[in-house]
């Protein structure tokens, strides 16, 4: 969201920061809430999957906190970049994918791992369905208002527009597994590329070459504010001293950390980086079973991805970290004194039914979203990672003037914050 400011007199400049306004007093019932939900998952999870489910259902507590404290968000700082040049978003996202590369390939190069896991890359083919995929999630982003990862966080922080996103999330992934078949075997594709495997460089030739790329890029951005003078963004409600920590909001970098050595202790446990929407394409698959359709012939299904239907939900890994991720959220937002649910325009929900579809169904066809395919992707040293970024960057800047139709609104350069 932006706020209009009266014109700015000739020669004066934007403040450089703003303080962030006092957080509102703790929402004690929906934090009681959420503690229960958490204490009484958990309790099933390890009771049923045992110790590794748990801890990975614990990582997604993290995620989900660490992702609302501080609204790190894919969606915003692509919409910022593209419309005012603002580019401290994408900044700390070079630097999450800086510090989870380095922890990758360390990890990588040494075949660590708990729970006598073997750590695999996500590295997936460079295809027609990549392009089409990740440029339909830049749009489907842009209108559903979040990404993967931000619609599970807002959900848990009681977003309803969002909640509806998560739906449409779901049902355009269900519509992508469907489709599978055709998009991986009739439509062009090449291998997958591994910056450490394919080329030859190794591990620590990738990591020195993405360090160029990270730095480069956070580079462009720094002149492109320079030259374009965006607003700042806007604060978010801070706690004070040691109470941050808990309340929030935490600055940009911490979560960036937070976020990348987290998604080094997925691969570590799990065997693979961090995912979300695989998930999705389950919980619809799941459903659509209950109500007697086969799905079980689909290409997508086929192979030992199917056994994950005919168990419960909670034997998938990515679905606990989603749960997880919801409830991290929701703690979080309670704790702050900021969860609510509010009323929806029509417009509003329009446009997340049209954003979720296109990103379920965009996710599908991409190996994966701004998590699985982008920062996953990329931290692996998966060459599909930086052509999935190029493509959604080109949805979003697509999916900027659509929002209009909707009411929804872009930043400005005459605002003061966006």
């Amino acid at each position: 969201m932006s706020m209009q400011t009266p014109a700015q007199p000739l020669g004066t400049k934007r403040p450089l920061s703003a303080a962030a306004p006092a957080l509102p007093s703790p929402r004690l019932g929906t934090l009681a809430i959420a503690v229960a939900a958490i204490g009484g998952l958990g309790a099933v999870i390890n009771g049923t999957q045992g110790l590794k489910q748990c801890l990975l259902f614990t990582i997604g507590l993290l995620l989900g906190y660490t992702l609302y404290h501080a609204r790190f968000g894919f969606t915003s700082a692509f919409r910022q970049l593209l419309s005012v040049g603002q580019g401290a978003g994408l900044r700390a996202h070079m630097l999450m994918l800086a510090v989870a590369s380095t922890l990758f390939a360390l990890i990588f190069s040494s075949g660590f791992g708990f729970f006598g896991v073997h750590p695999q890359p996500s590295v997936s083919p460079l295809s027609l369905s990549l392009l089409v995929g990740a440029f339909l999630f830049g749009i489907g982003m842009q209108l559903g208002g979040g990404c993967a990862s931000g619609t599970l966080f807002a959900v848990g922080g009681g977003s309803t527009p969002v909640l509806i996103t998560l739906v449409a999330f779901i049902a355009g992934s269900v519509l992508g597994a469907w489709h599978w078949g055709f998009w991986t075997h009739e439509v062009p594709s090449l291998p997958p590329v591994s910056l450490a495997e394919t080329t030859g460089l190794g591990y620590g030739g990738a990591w020195v070459l993405q360090m160029a790329l990270f730095a480069a890029i956070a580079g462009i951005t720094i002149l492109i504010s320079r030259k374009r003078r965006p607003p700042i963004i806007k604060p978010i409600p801070a706690a004070k001293g040691w109470r941050r920590l808990l309340r929030g909001s935490w600055p940009l970098w911490a979560a960036a950390v937070g976020l990348a050595v987290l998604n080094a202790l997925t691969l570590t446990i799990k065997g693979e980086p961090w995912g979300i929407t695989s998930a999705f394409a389950l919980w619809g698959s799941k459903f659509l079973q209950g109500i007697g359709v086969d799905v079980t012939h689909w290409a997508y299904w086929s192979g030992e991805r199917g056994t994950a239907l005919n168990k419960p939900v909670t034997a998938d890994a990515t679905s606990v970290m989603n749960f997880g991720i919801i409830l991290g959220a929701m703690t979080a937002a309670a704790a702050a004194g900021t969860y609510a649910i509010r009323k929806v325009r029509g417009r509003i929900a329009l446009a997340s039914v049209i954003g979720g579809l296109m990103m379920g169904y965009g996710a599908r066809l991409a190996y994966g979203c701004n998590i699985g395919a982008f920062f996953s992707g990329i931290a692996s040293f998966s060459l599909h990672g930086w052509v999935w970024i190029g493509m959604a960057l080109l949805g979003t800047a697509v999916g900027l003037p659509l929002r209009r139709l909707f009411g929804m609104k872009n930043p400005k350069p005459d605002d003061s914050v966006c």
